[in-house]
């Protein structure tokens, strides 16, 4: 199952700084590589407004999302979870 998460920038996030100059960013990064390497992060990425992030996992629910997100040196302080909602995609263009 696909869900899709939105998560936004929390108490310690610096916005004067770019996100690769925040505080703990490599050991943040190592983690979400980890998650891409793992197959459970298909896509992420800020938005526009650099205070909001969505990820693309694959996971089996909300829970799971939670609980492995839970574990990236970000959560809660640089990043929080906003939302979660499950995605039942319809059109595909990688299998063209």
């Amino acid at each position: 199952m696909f869900l899709v998460v939105l998560r936004r920038s929390g108490h310690e996030w610096d916005a004067g700084r770019p996100m690769e100059a925040q505080s703990g960013w490599d050991a943040h990064a190592a983690f979400m590589d980890a998650l891409v390497a793992a197959g459970f992060l298909v896509l992420g990425g800020p938005l526009a407004d650099d205070h909001r992030v969505v990820h693309v996992v694959e996971a089996d629910s909300e829970d799971a999302v939670r609980a492995r997100l839970a574990a990236d040196p970000w959560s809660g302080g640089h990043l929080q979870i906003h939302s979660i909602d499950s995605w039942t995609i319809r059109l595909d263009g990688r299998k063209a």
